[in-house]
């Protein structure tokens, strides 16, 4: 269930709705300008065991982020909730956890270590948590052992608004690079702090992205101030449990949720548990992580 929340803030989960299917690939696009967003996409990619369909990226930035999960959670019982009339929030029905199990009808994160990505023909490795950049017009393709499906969070700046291409390339013609190629480690980038939360950069203008920035953000339990951007984001959460509150109204977010926030939109991220909560973010146009207004 999509909730709307103040200001268009929009929080979906990862698989709703009915995925575009080709071969081993499901894609479901939970965010983007068809369903509100002015010039960013969030998608998300499930490639089943086997050698996937080679997808053409549009005239655009592509960045890809592998999941490290083993279960993802849906919360399609939530609902936006506004503040009471005394001040104090109402309770939303609590996350509903839908566990994914190793059919590919269900999904679950794939083992990655012999995993390959073909990008104009040039193979690389792959590992959970790396980002990797496709540029405009490049095409991809993924070489999944199995035997789990492999979960990609997908984000296209600015958005083409229009159904994947698929091509005839595939993997099985590449060879395996050995420059390391536009994939970066989550690992590898330094930790930015920020108060007390931190963030790290993967893909920029450094890997050649100069439209759109990714980074992985962890918030520890509480409330951070309300603040805005004067750009567009998506957010997935990566793990944990909290809340997304946009001006006076929120809702539950757990792994798996997806959230649009509008350009200039005051919002904050809750962690309501008792670890920290981990969020992939997505922003256009490019710039830092780290500057935000207070409000």
């Amino acid at each position: 269930m999509t909730v709307i929340l103040e200001g268009g803030c929009r929080v979906s989960t990862s698989q709703e709705g009915e995925p575009i299917s080709n071969g081993t690939l499901r894609i479901w696009n939970p965010i983007g300008r068809a369903t509100g967003a002015q010039a960013i996409s969030l998608r998300v990619m499930e490639f089943a065991s086997g050698l996937s369909p080679a997808i053409k990226n549009d005239e655009c930035d592509q960045i890809l982020y592998i999941i490290d999960r083993s279960s993802l959670s849906s919360d399609r019982d939530r609902e936006a909730v506004p503040k009471g009339k005394q001040g104090h929030e109402r309770s939303a029905p609590p996350l509903k956890q839908i566990h994914f199990n190793q059919s590919h009808s269900e999904g679950v994160q794939g083992d990655c270590r012999e995993t390959q990505i073909s990008i104009n023909g040039r193979a690389y490795h792959i590992e959970r948590n790396t980002g990797i950049y496709i540029r405009p017009n490049e095409t991809f393709a993924i070489n999944n052992p199995g035997p789990h499906p492999l979960v990609v969070v997908s984000s296209q700046c600015p958005d083409p608004n229009r159904p994947p291409e698929f091509a005839s390339t595939t993997l099985a013609s590449s060879s395996l690079s050995d420059t390391p190629g536009p994939l970066i480690r989550l690992a590898d980038r330094p930790a930015q702090s920020t108060a007390n939360r931190w963030y790290r950069v993967l893909v920029d203008d450094e890997v050649g992205s100069t439209q759109a920035t990714q980074f992985v953000g962890s918030i520890p339990p509480g409330r951070a101030p309300d603040h805005f951007h004067n750009y567009e984001e998506v957010l997935f959460i990566l793990n944990g449990k909290g809340r997304m509150w946009a001006g006076d109204t929120n809702t539950p977010i757990g792994p798996g949720s997806c959230v649009y926030l509008p350009k200039g939109q005051v919002h904050c991220v809750e962690n309501t548990g008792k670890d920290e909560l981990r969020l992939l973010g997505v922003f256009y146009p490019a710039g830092s992580p780290s500057v935000r207004y207070d409000v």
